[in-house]
């Protein structure tokens, strides 16, 4: 069953070797809640670490991929945030494209 929101996972990351390195690893993808999402974004990140020593996986059965994984930074899912995703630029909007 195909979920309808879509949700963006933020969650802080700092260098494993200079913890005063800080940024953001963001997630998006389709789930029922906002834990769910939080899961599949968990879920697709570890997937996607054992990526690095193993065959690149296809990603979860949830549809959540990952992107631009850093090795040597750890993810503070402790400190994640979950909130609907909201398209800043109105791609996914439907209208009609002039020809």
């Amino acid at each position: 069953m195909p979920f309808h929101v879509i949700y963006e996972v933020d969650v802080p990351i700092h260098r494993s070797d200079d913890p005063d390195q800080r940024g953001l690893h963001v997630f998006t993808g389709e789930a029922d809640s906002p834990t769910t999402a939080l899961q599949f974004a968990h879920a697709a990140y570890d997937a996607a670490l054992t990526g690095h020593t193993s065959p690149v996986p296809n990603g979860e059965p949830s549809g959540w991929r990952v992107r631009g994984a850093r090795p040597g930074w750890d993810l503070e899912w402790d400190a994640a945030t979950v909130t609907p995703w909201h398209n800043p630029h109105g791609w996914m909007t439907r209208s009609p494209i002039p020809l």
